[in-house]
């Protein structure tokens, strides 16, 4: 999968999933919680998404904030760079063979 070499994708698998869920239009969304002795989540139309990921997205700039929801959750949105990213994660992710997706299910 195409990424930084100095910084590796987390859980690859995941990674996909979360990005296929934004697609073009779904933003993930980011749930303050400091105060709940929680920190942030993230969610992806209702789906969890896991810190590393998160932070990878928004660290690379793939994801950008849109502005707060009506509940003070914060949209995060792909950038133009981000819409790249997912495509050609989705093209890598679609060329692998099941016993491939397996392995990076499995393996990272």
């Amino acid at each position: 999968m195409m990424n930084n070499p100095d910084s590796p994708v987390p859980d690859p698998a995941e990674t996909i999933k979360v990005l296929s869920l934004m697609g073009n239009f779904a933003p993930m969304l980011m749930l303050r919680g400091d105060a709940d002795g929680y920190g942030a989540r993230w969610s992806v139309q209702g789906h969890p998404v896991e810190p590393a990921i998160a932070r990878y997205l928004m660290e690379l700039e793939y994801v950008v904030d849109a502005g707060a929801t009506e509940m003070g959750a914060r949209r995060l949105t792909l950038t133009e760079s981000g819409v790249r990213f997912r495509t050609d994660g989705m093209r890598w992710w679609s060329d692998l063979s099941r016993w491939q997706k397996l392995k990076v299910r499995i393996f990272g």
